[in-house]
C-alpha cells in the first residue's frame, strides 16, 4: 500500500504547484476589451494615460470637479473593464464631483498582466496624475470597490486624503480564498494577499464602509472584522437585500454621495453620523443637527 500512498502525494504535490504557478490566472478575471467613455455614456470623461514606476502605460477615465468640489478616486474590483463601472461614474459625476476612475494593468486593453505590486503601481501613478492636476490631499476621496478595497487601504495609507470608501472590502484576499476553498492550503500558497487588516489601522481619514449583507463573494463578517479594527472617524452602512453585485440596486450610490457630500462640507460644518433606520437599506448617513 505504499506505493498507493505515494501516488497520493504525487498527485497531491503535483496539483497544488500547478495551482501555485497559475493561481493569477484564477484570481484574476479582466476583460481585455479596449474600451472608451462615450460608448458607456460617458462623453465628459476623457481617457489619461499614465506611466508607472515600472514602465507600464495605464489609462484610466477622468472627469474633472466642479469648482470647490472633491474628486473620488474609484479602485474597480476583479471582473471587467472600466466601462462596467459607468453607472457609477455617472452618478458621482452629477453630483458634481470629479472622478478618476482608476485603470489596472491587463483589463481594458492596458498592456501587463494584473498582480498586487503592480496594481499598486498603477494606482501611485493615477493618483501622481491627480497631482499634477492640483488635486491631492483633502480634495481627494479613495473609493475601493470589492477587489479595489485593497489597493485603496492601501494608498490611504501612503497618501494624505479626504476621505475612503470601501464597498464589499475584506481583511484579505487569503481570508476570502479560505473562505471558499477550506479543503485547500491557501495561506501557505497565495501570492497576492491584499492584507488590509493590517493597514487599516494606519489610515487617517474618515472611513465609509458598505456591506451587501448577502454577499456571496465576499462574506459579510469579513468586513465587518475590518471596519472594527479601523480607527475613527467611520461609519458603515448594511444593505440588507444586497448582494455583491447589486449593491447599486440597494441604496449604494445615494450611500456614497452623501457621505463624499458631507465631506466636502466647509470646515466646522457638521460631521456625518450613522443612525439605525427601519427600512430595507438599514443605516444611513444623516448630517448631526
Amino acid at each position: 500500500m505504499l506505493w498507493l500512498f505515494v501516488l497520493i502525494v504525487l498527485v497531491a504535490g503535483g496539483g497544488l504547484a500547478t495551482l501555485y504557478a497559475n493561481q493569477r490566472k484564477l484570481q484574476y478575471f479582466p476583460s481585455t476589451a479596449v474600451v472608451v467613455p462615450a460608448d458607456w455614456g460617458l462623453p465628459d470623461f476623457s481617457v489619461v494615460t499614465v506611466t508607472t514606476a515600472d514602465g507600464v502605460g495605464i489609462d484610466g477615465w477622468y472627469a474633472p470637479a466642479a469648482a470647490g468640489r472633491p474628486t473620488v478616486v474609484l479602485f474597480h474590483g476583479n471582473a471587467g473593464h472600466l466601462g462596467l463601472r459607468a453607472d457609477k461614474a455617472r452618478v458621482l459625476r452629477d453630483a458634481g464631483f470629479g472622478v478618476l476612475l482608476a485603470g489596472y494593468r491587463g483589463y481594458g486593453g492596458n498592456p501587463g498582466q494584473p498582480d498586487e505590486p503592480g496594481l499598486m503601481a498603477d494606482a501611485r501613478a493615477q493618483l501622481d496624475f491627480l497631482v499634477e492636476q492640483g488635486v491631492s490631499g483633502q480634495r481627494v476621496v479613495l473609493y475601493g470597490e470589492s477587489l479595489g478595497t485593497g489597493v485603496a487601504v492601501r494608498m490611504a495609507t501612503e497618501r494624505r486624503v479626504g476621505g475612503l470608501v470601501l464597498e464589499a472590502p475584506y481583511t484579505s484576499m487569503t481570508d476570502v480564498a479560505a473562505a471558499h476553498y477550506p479543503f485547500l492550503p491557501v495561506r501557505l500558497l497565495l501570492r497576492d494577499r491584499y492584507d488590509s487588516l493590517s493597514r487599516i489601522d494606519r489610515i487617517a481619514a474618515p472611513l465609509l464602509v458598505v456591506v451587501a449583507q448577502r454577499d456571496a463573494v465576499v462574506p459579510a463578517a469579513l468586513s465587518d472584522t475590518l471596519f472594527r479594527a479601523a480607527p475613527e472617524p467611520k461609519y458603515i452602512v448594511r444593505l440588507p437585500g444586497a448582494g455583491h453585485n447589486d449593491m447599486m440596486e440597494h441604496g449604494l450610490a445615494e450611500v456614497v454621495v452623501d457621505f463624499v457630500a458631507t465631506l466636502a462640507r466647509p470646515a466646522g460644518r457638521a460631521e456625518p453620523v450613522v443612525i439605525e433606520q427601519e427600512r430595507t437599506r438599514g443605516t444611513a448617513i444623516i448630517p448631526r443637527p
